[in-house]
């Protein structure tokens, strides 16, 4: 069995990590699926899906902050057109997707770890996400 959900999502920073595990965990505890997979991917040209620790929002902080040095805004041939090169290659580098495991109707995440939307490129209204579930045999 395979089932496919939109989570549609609002960003109010131009960088900014939104935790989206209470709502992955809800879809996945209605699908009823006991074991199986969970793909969540984001179809947006500047976003990315992070999965890491959620105890110390600092950790969050830093992984931007890193990016932001690693990668800064301004001087890429794409800021040409609309300005937004920085965030296309924060989005490439991190990735479009995750994929989870589930056993007994539960995401096999680490203790420590959350799901994490990314977006680059904000604030953006009407953000989507895409949860992709299959039943395993």
């Amino acid at each position: 069995m395979l089932s496919v959900h939109t989570l549609t999502i609002s960003t109010t920073k131009k960088n900014e990590l939104i935790d989206i595990t209470p709502q992955i965990e809800e879809i996945v505890r209605k699908s009823k699926i006991r074991e199986g997979i969970c793909v969540i991917y984001t179809p947006h040209a500047t976003t990315a899906i992070i999965i890491n620790e959620n105890y110390d929002p600092h950790v969050m902080d830093d992984v931007l902050d890193a990016l932001h040095k690693l990668i800064p805004e301004g001087k890429w041939q794409h800021d040409r057109i609309d300005n937004n090169a920085a965030a296309h290659i924060k989005s490439a580098i991190i990735g479009p997707s995750q994929t989870i495991p589930i056993k007994d109707s539960k995401l096999m995440l680490g203790q420590w770890q959350a799901i994490m939307f990314a977006d680059f490129d904000g604030p953006r209204n009407k953000r989507q996400i895409i949860i992709t579930l299959q039943r395993m045999m």
